[in-house]
């Protein structure tokens, strides 16, 4: 790869971060707080959160197998997909390279960001070429975009292909690997120290069940790390975030409860759904949701509507005509679903 510095954006290897009170005194015992403008009386919130969640970020590193050092939390993993777009690209002048369809808030950061996006096709299988990614980059592409297990397809991808494309391509690569809890896969977060351009997203909201505390992770060497936490906003994730997620972490065995669960209901639904008259084909999925060609999905997804289910409509996505994406719900909310489209007509 290149040097991260000649990766950067001049402006952002130059800047000099906001330090924050917390910053100023880390490492040091203090018991009187008169530096950050707060409201002394306690209420539980009444102090500004940790900036670098470093007690979280330990509690995280065994669970995940990274070590603290190598892992940014963010305001969401939509943070840690701004930020590579910000420290990285020219607004204008730099491009990315994603995989198409995938997750649709790369795109979105890159028209925030006044960013080009080129868009490399899957094939009939939801299948990528690591061929064809590298041949859609130049000398002005910083970032390469894979998200696997992939939304809205829901299949992994091979290592091997992605480690072709973290070899030989000159930029940075980001991992998407949010539903990697659901895949039997080896995560590639795991090989951090292979592949010192590899940023690999996680998140709180899927697997852990925590969607409501927007809480994002990105596990990168220490010098991406470094500048990540040089552009985020001091106190991005907030003391209420940082507790919750705590406190998920100490009882783990409710997650690896989940997780089965989950899984043993993706098999039974999909089974299921793949028999009815109205399924075309069910694809095969790593993720906690699947594809299912239908032989009308605006007709049926406006029917399940009225019934008061919401699935996710995918026919306008390409390749994914009259598909419906749809997530493991409770045993009695997969019930539910099966009942109505076997009742649709």
């Amino acid at each position: 790869m290149k040097s991260l510095q000649e990766l950067t954006r001049p402006n952002i290897w130059s800047l000099k971060p906001y330090s924050c009170a917390r910053d100023e005194f880390k490492g040091m015992k203090a018991d009187v707080f008169l530096d950050a403008n707060e409201n002394p009386f306690p209420n539980g919130i009444n102090r500004y959160p940790d900036p670098l969640q470093e007690e979280l970020k330990h509690l995280i590193a065994p669970f995940k197998g990274v070590p603290a050092e190598n892992i940014f939390l963010g305001n969401g993993s939509d943070e840690a997909i701004d930020l590579p777009f910000r420290i990285f690209c020219r607004p204008g002048v730099d491009n990315v390279v994603a995989i198409d369809p995938t997750y649709g808030m790369y795109e979105v950061c890159a028209d925030v960001n006044d960013v080009e996006y080129r868009k490399v096709s899957l094939d009939a299988d939801y299948d990528f070429s690591p061929e064809a990614l590298l041949a859609a980059t130049d000398e002005n592409t910083k970032l390469i975009f894979i998200c696997s297990p992939n939304n809205p397809t829901g299949n992994a991808f091979r290592r091997e292909k992605i480690e072709k494309v973290l070899s030989e391509f000159q930029g940075i690569v980001i991992v998407d690997e949010a539903y990697s809890d659901f895949s039997q896969q080896r995560p590639l977060r795991l090989d951090l120290g292979k592949y010192p351009n590899m940023i690999v997203l996680n998140t709180f909201s899927k697997a852990m069940g925590c969607a409501g505390i927007r809480l994002g992770m990105a596990f990168a060497g220490t010098d991406i790390i470094a500048l990540m936490n040089k552009v985020k906003y001091p106190y991005n994730v907030n003391v209420l975030t940082q507790q919750r997620a705590m406190d998920v972490l100490r009882e783990l065995t409710v997650y690896q409860r989940h997780l089965s669960e989950i899984l043993d209901e993706r098999s039974t639904l999909m089974d299921a759904i793949a028999v009815l008259p109205i399924c075309r084909k069910v694809y095969p999925t790593d993720a906690n949701f699947f594809l299912a060609k239908m032989t009308d999905a605006d007709g049926i997804y406006k029917y399940l509507v009225q019934q008061g289910i919401i699935v996710r409509n995918r026919n306008r996505v390409a390749l994914c005509g009259n598909c419906l994406r749809i997530t493991i719900g409770l045993k009695e909310e997969n019930s539910a679903l099966l009942a109505a489209l076997r009742k649709y007509v």
